[in-house]
């Protein structure tokens, strides 16, 4: 089949966050053609280019979310006034009374509203779609004055919820120029029949705007959309940008929140990565019947020397591998091995990684500095040169020439996290048979299970007592390690995710019928277009579907003839790409597509179509 790979800041990118994930996924389904849609977040990204990409992608387009975009477009009067009237709608379905907000009607008048504002938003959306489409695009209208009046009648308007009511001209302003770069996926030329629209599935590789071209896909062509949140898109909004106005976070976090709700409404699936994220998305209105839970998947061999010998880590060696960076608690961890080294005068810390951005720069080197003040060199004599217990690297080196290096440099592995979604490097760590430590955070429980031990966040006595507990106990340390190693080579290896995604991909594409059929120049069906998956059958192979909406057979009084003809009356005709309903893919005899329109069949004659 042809899958639509959606992707922000990830995949094809190298510097692409969820990137390693896509391209294993791409490379273990090499039966099945990919087209990637992906959205850049800075010019830095562009610039390092891509990673190597398998034939078995077709087509890669790119849209940028960074860069001021003067598409020169001048809109005439009537554009203008539906663009007023659409932005405005999107405007009040943020501005007004948030869910859950104490208030005199009854819980079931609540839900009304919610459901109310949600199709606001959605009939909003689309309508902007719609008229992007048609106009060419809308960056400049999105930044216009048009839109800024509009948040700020809509933020004054009676009914709208305190945080935006106290929204200022440059909160507006800001808000307006975020809205403009998330929705620029409207303005793209993506959604047609030759485009997004003649793939089989749409699979967004995460949440947010990464999703909006699939919500277009399904709107204009009917294609069904799988999400995959390994960390959910719109917790992120929630905990970043903490300096801005309460307007600027409550507009913004409402604009997500609703997107995300579209999303999960309209997906075939949602695929979380671990409980912590599927716990998410049901708070923020995804049906259960629609989740499925699939773990990520990482490769394993990188980690099998060190996994099959266990016993050549340091056995008085602590390792702590990550980005260095607020979230992690080092602080924490430093004072943790305060205690620690009182107990074991002979233990000694790894710290490896680097830092990311000026923030966290500034956190190693304040996290050097306390190293420092914590344990002063230490020095075995008089004209020997001190020694800090506590080391700061980076893998690449001599020393540490990968990550699997520095996790079979030491015994136990050390996670001290204040905030985590999937701890990939736990489950690194697992690979390695290595014993751990880690804060009960995120999906950290869930990762490990019963193969290490978990202590509560921000407490360093905890952490201490687990960590001397195994540096103590050699056994202890063994057995966890290798039960930890069997988990993560059951669960969380590349083989299991793409296992697990050629299954979805085909029970999603079965359960949604082939809307289309595909002619060639002459006007006949192209052999083989659609293709073999399709045509599994099942449950879904009802006999009362219509067929006529896409050409099908028909059996009308006994004898059987080509209604071809159903094509022109959706608005098809010779070398048309066309989609209806029913699952009119159950049949076994090809169809002339170009066969003259028949009568109308009566119901009877229809339910009895397919054999």
């Amino acid at each position: 089949m042809r899958i639509g790979l959606l992707a922000e800041g990830g995949y094809p990118y190298v510097s692409g966050e969820a990137g390693l994930w896509c391209d294993r996924l791409v490379r273990g389904l090499e039966q099945h053609e990919f087209d990637v849609y992906a959205l850049s977040r800075s010019e830095c990204q562009e610039a390092e280019g891509w990673v190597p990409l398998p034939p078995q992608v077709g087509r890669v387009r790119t849209g940028s979310l960074w860069e001021d975009v003067d598409d020169g477009i001048v809109h005439g009067r009537r554009a203008r006034r539906r663009f007023a009237e659409c932005y405005g709608e999107l405007a009040t379905a943020l501005c007004a009374t948030a869910p859950g907000q104490p208030s005199e009607s009854s819980a079931k008048e609540t839900r009304s509203e919610s459901s109310l504002e949600a199709d606001r938003f959605a009939s909003a959306l689309y309508g902007l779609a719609e008229l992007a489409r048609e106009e060419g695009g809308l960056p400049a209208a999105l930044r216009s004055e048009t839109a800024v009046r509009a948040l700020e009648r809509a933020c004054r308007a009676p009914g709208a919820h305190r945080s935006a009511r106290q929204a200022r001209v440059p909160d507006l302003l800001t808000v307006a120029a975020r809205l403009e770069r998330a929705l620029r996926p409207l303005s793209f030329d993506w959604y047609e029949d030759d485009d997004l629209g003649s793939v089989d599935l749409c699979h967004a590789a995460s949440g947010g705007t990464a999703a909006l071209p699939g919500l277009l896909a399904r709107h204009f062509c009917d294609i069904p959309l799988l999400v995959t949140e390994y960390g959910v898109r719109l917790r992120t909004h929630y905990l970043t940008e903490p300096d801005s106005s309460p307007a600027i976070r409550s507009l913004l976090a409402a604009f997500h929140g609703r997107l995300t709700a579209e999303t999960y409404r309209r997906a075939a699936m949602i695929t979380p990565g671990n409980s912590h994220a599927r716990r998410w998305q049901e708070r923020c209105g995804a049906d259960r019947v629609k989740l499925r839970t699939v773990p990520p998947g990482m490769d394993a061999a990188p980690f099998a020397e060190a996994g099959e010998s266990p016993e050549h880590g340091d056995p008085q060696t602590l390792v702590w591998v990550g980005r260095v960076e607020p979230a992690k608690d080092l602080v924490s961890l430093l004072h943790a091995f305060a205690e620690i080294r009182r107990a074991e005068p002979g233990a000694r810390l790894r710290i490896v990684g680097a830092p990311r951005g000026p923030e966290g720069a500034a956190y190693l080197a304040h996290c050097k500095g306390l190293a420092a003040q914590l344990f002063p060199d230490e020095a075995d004599g008089p004209h020997a040169v001190g020694r800090n217990p506590v080391s700061f690297e980076e893998t690449g080196g001599p020393e540490l020439p990968s990550r699997a290096d520095a996790y079979a440099s030491g015994a136990l592995v050390v996670l001290s996290s204040v905030v985590e979604g999937f701890p990939a490097g736990l489950v690194e760590a697992m690979l390695c048979g290595r014993a751990t430590v880690s804060t009960d955070v995120g999906a950290v429980v869930e990762a490990v299970g019963g193969t290490g031990l978990v202590v509560p966040p921000r407490n360093p006595r905890a952490l201490a007592e687990a960590c001397v507990a195994l540096l103590r106990d050699r056994e202890r340390r063994e057995r966890l390690g290798a039960a930890a190693r069997a988990r993560a080579l059951e669960l969380f290896t590349v083989e299991q995710n793409v296992t697990a995604f050629h299954g979805i991909y085909l029970e999603i594409l079965s359960r949604t019928p082939v809307r289309r059929v595909v002619l060639d120049d002459t006007g006949e069906p192209l052999p083989f277009a659609v293709p073999a998956e399709a045509h599994v059958p099942g449950r879904w192979s009802d006999s009362t579907a219509r067929v006529a909406a896409r050409g099908g057979p028909q059996t009308i009084g006994g004898g059987s003839q080509a209604v071809g003809g159903a094509l022109q009356a959706v608005g098809g005709g010779p070398g048309a790409v066309r989609r209806g309903s029913g699952p009119g893919w159950a049949q076994d005899a090809p169809v002339r597509a170009t066969a003259p329109a028949s009568a109308p069949a009566s119901a009877s004659a229809t339910k009895g179509a397919v054999r």
